[in-house]
């Protein structure tokens, strides 16, 4: 803009040949450099007059009065990514953890960032910062990876409430880490080995006990009929023969028991 001002004035003058000529180019460029001025597509410009706000300028070519307006902030409305995080915050179970996020969000009303709160980008920052925390606080340790979508969610809803008064929209809020101390990772270690294998030891003692169950009625048949029991024992027979290459050892009583004529004449 100052080239183009500056050429104007000089073409125009250059016919007179007098050392005025560069003064009032210079002069010219100057103005035209103050005056005219371009904004970006994604940008927006504050203007203020005389100290009081005047109007939002952009994108692209925009005009101020010299002397009386100036640009107070250059907003940009493109999505922003803020990166923060939660040092040393206490679970609700009184664990520190470290944990790193990240927050997406963009400006809608360029106005309102400019004057309903001075250094917007900071402010949200930190607010985004005090709702992790606050978020942490109402969340065990053993419940923080499991409800990492959900408080996600929660602070996104709890920053876009407060940040709206600001022209300010908060897209989402995402968990990247949970750091825990390194003195309580082998204790929480332990404690998730010790709870599996307590599992498993209710998963075996709960099989044990069907199965007891199913000998105890087994049981209970064998002895209301003698026969199904012979039946069971040749079948027992049979499969040890048949694993044991067709040579079966066997007392002599098993081997009266096969005799099924005389245990139905028993009957």
């Amino acid at each position: 803009m100052f080239a183009l001002g500056f050429a104007a004035v000089f073409a125009a003058t250059v016919w007179w040949l007098h050392p005025l000529t560069i003064v009032a180019s210079l002069a010219a460029g100057l103005l035209v450099a103050s005056c005219v001025r371009i904004a970006p597509q994604w940008e927006r410009v504050a203007v203020l007059r005389l100290g009081r706000f005047n109007r939002i300028a952009g994108p692209g070519l925009y005009v101020l009065v010299p002397l009386f307006e100036y640009t107070a902030i250059h907003v940009d409305q493109r999505i922003m990514t803020s990166s923060f995080s939660a040092e040393a915050a206490l679970t609700a179970d009184l664990v520190p953890v470290d944990v790193d996020a990240i927050l997406f969000w963009m400006v809608w009303d360029a106005e309102r960032a400019c004057l309903e709160v001075k250094n917007y980008p900071k402010a949200v920052l930190w607010s985004a910062q005090t709702a992790l925390r606050d978020a942490l606080g109402q969340t065990d340790l053993e419940e923080l990876s499991i409800r990492r979508r959900q408080i996600d969610h929660e602070l996104s809803a709890t920053l876009a409430k407060k940040c709206e008064d600001w022209g300010i929209t908060v897209l989402s809020v995402e968990i990247r880490d949970i750091m825990v101390p390194h003195e309580l990772q082998d204790a929480l270690s332990k404690e998730a080995q010790a709870g599996r294998e307590r599992d498993a030891r209710i998963i075996i003692a709960e099989v044990e006990k069907e199965i007891s169950e199913l000998f105890v009625e087994a049981a209970n048949i064998y002895g209301a009929n003698p026969v199904a029991l012979q039946l069971r024992a040749m079948n027992l027979a049979y499969e040890g023969a048949k694993d044991g290459k067709g040579m079966l050892l066997m007392p002599s009583v098993l081997a009266d028991s096969f005799d099924l004529k005389k245990l139905l004449a028993e009957d």
